[in-house]
């Protein structure tokens, strides 16, 4: 009898216990890209101009994102690269469970070729990819 007594209690024990970990992981799984654009300009919050390949003219270029499923306030980041040299990192907050925010990178004249904006979750892990080319 005491034997099974002391196995329900280590199960009763281990269960209480799972839980704290996966909550913790669920959150970095949880946060989605339900929309991820470069763009010339905002409008409102809203994306204007959007598109794969732009002028070296352009000046300015935006990475707007929503990110969805954020449990609580958290943080997501936008690496930009110029060919396979990474040229900004920006750290934007995620405050509720669909939420927009945006980056900007002023391109130079002489940065013609192929860039990439990398989104990054929380804890680095990669959510999504925009590719999009300049041209002279």
């Amino acid at each position: 009898m005491k034997s099974v007594f002391f196995v329900f209690m280590i199960l009763l024990i281990t269960i209480c216990l799972l839980p704290a970990a996966p909550i913790e992981a669920q959150e970095a799984i949880s946060l989605k890209v339900a929309e991820a654009v470069i763009c010339k300009n905002l409008v409102d919050r809203t994306p204007v101009d959007v598109g794969n390949s732009f002028r070296a003219s352009a000046g300015k270029l935006y990475c707007f994102t929503r990110i969805t499923g954020a449990q609580e306030p958290t943080e997501i980041t936008h690496a930009w690269y110029f060919d396979k040299t990474q040229w900004a990192w920006v750290t934007l907050k995620v405050g509720s469970a669909s939420w927009r925010t945006c980056s900007s990178k002023i391109i130079q004249p002489h940065q013609v070729g192929l860039w990439h904006v990398d989104v990054l979750g929380p804890d680095g892990n990669l959510l999504w990819t925009l590719e999009f080319e300049i041209t002279p």
